[in-house]
């Protein structure tokens, strides 16, 4: 038997095959290191390169920049789009571009903020393909670019008369073929748990916005956000063996945290089996808890320096009426909550992520609990005894599911 040569975290990721094709069949790995905890140790260095790739002249930042700075200045609307893993990022960089916009300088910002009609927003590819907009800029995001639903989202609006972008590993891919402007990423996820999936395009929309608003946006911090937001290994093992024998899941969150905690409850249950849901921290308290109890987990995200005081008593709340009915709370937070919410109300344990201000609040909080959430789903997955990368389409009744849906 052949062994995997030694996975070098530094190196670049191969990217998509020419001509293009969807990406195969991750290898099985029966143990750790799996592809996951290989692609999130490479995210430190995937970032950079993505960031110094999309900003250098051709990249597509610059230019994806100036058509939403055109779209805005027409009191027209941006939307963007994706499936699943990216979705998510589609919402996080929706949260990006907007305060970007507001933070344009001088004129610009006065033209920006002046236009009534102009937004920016997040809907997903399937509801977004039934009613494309007719006017204004759609951008769509797919890691391999071959995504059906948001091929057709895209597709719908180009027909409808909008302007279309990707943010996609290259503009070979399908999703790169029906659109005007494409950013391309250029490295490709090694497994199917998509982690460099998730990050590749807020990364790219962080370089975006930093045209967008006039603001320098350094390879090197985010680098160093990822590499801290994975490096507390023990604290997400304790997390991990905490929750893992839990019956349900629910994360909690409010801001520019919340499309990091729909991912987070997309990760746990691909890559650990664990049935989750994701909760606005206000929501949660709104009729939720009766179905809690001692067989819930329950994970709080809060990195979102915005309101950051408001966010901080609303949690302590939440947790409060958490801890009295028996669920097992654990958290990712900032280091500045991490001083100001009581320790007794997670016991399940806390990754503590850097507040990195340099970078704008929701730059900060998206990139910087990135690695946590991946982090913290690879330890469930070992302590469940599950395969993270197949997403469990070893088992041919998956398998056959995953057909079925996309005949």
């Amino acid at each position: 038997m052949t062994s995997e040569p030694i996975f070098d975290r530094s190196a670049p990721l191969a990217g998509a095959p020419d001509p293009w094709q969807s990406g195969p069949t991750p290898s099985t790995r029966h143990g750790p290191p799996f592809h996951m905890t290989d692609m999130i140790a490479a995210e430190p260095a995937v970032a950079r390169r993505i960031l110094e790739r999309v900003a250098a002249p051709g990249g597509g930042a610059t230019e994806l920049a100036e058509a939403i700075r055109t779209t805005l200045t027409a009191g027209e609307p941006i939307v963007i789009t994706g499936c699943g893993t990216s979705e998510h990022a589609a919402q996080a960089v929706a949260q990006i571009l907007r305060e970007a916009a507001k933070a344009a300088k001088g004129a610009e910002a006065r033209r920006l903020a002046g236009q009534p009609g102009a937004m920016i927003l997040a809907e997903g590819a399937f509801e977004l393909a039934l009613a494309a907009p007719s006017h204004g800029l759609v951008i769509g995001i797919s890691h391999e670019g071959g995504t059906p639903a948001t091929s057709a989202a895209l597709a719908a609006a180009r027909d409808a008369g909008a302007r279309t972008a990707a943010i996609t590993v290259t503009r070979r891919s399908p999703i790169g073929g029906l659109a005007d402007l494409v950013v391309e990423t250029g490295e490709l996820d090694h497994g199917w748990c998509h982690t460099v999936g998730y990050l590749s395009p807020i990364v790219a929309a962080a370089a975006v916005a930093a045209h967008l608003s006039g603001r320098r946006l350094e390879p090197d911090a985010v680098s160093r956000l990822l590499a801290l937001g994975a490096s507390d290994e023990a604290g997400a093992e304790t997390i991990a063996a905490n929750l893992a024998g839990s019956a349900h899941l629910l994360v909690v969150a409010s801001g520019a945290d919340r499309p990091a905690g729909r991912e987070l409850v997309l990760k746990v249950e691909e890559a650990s089996w664990l049935p989750s849901a994701y909760r606005d921290l206000e929501t949660f308290l709104h009729g939720h808890l009766p179905a809690t109890g001692l067989t819930t987990g329950l994970v709080l995200i809060l990195a979102d320096r915005g309101h950051r005081a408001e966010r901080i008593a609303r949690a302590h709340q939440a947790l409060a009426a958490a801890r009295v009915v028996g669920v097992r709370a654990a958290a990712i937070v900032a280091a500045g909550v991490h001083a100001d919410l009581d320790p007794a109300l997670t016991p399940a344990g806390r990754l503590v992520v850097a507040e990195a201000p340099e970078m704008p609040a929701q730059v900060a909080a998206l990139i910087g609990t990135a690695t946590p959430l991946q982090l913290i789903t690879e330890r469930l997955a070992r302590v469940r005894g599950t395969n993270p990368d197949l997403i469990r389409r070893d088992d041919p009744v998956y398998l056959a599911a995953a057909e079925a849906a996309e005949r």
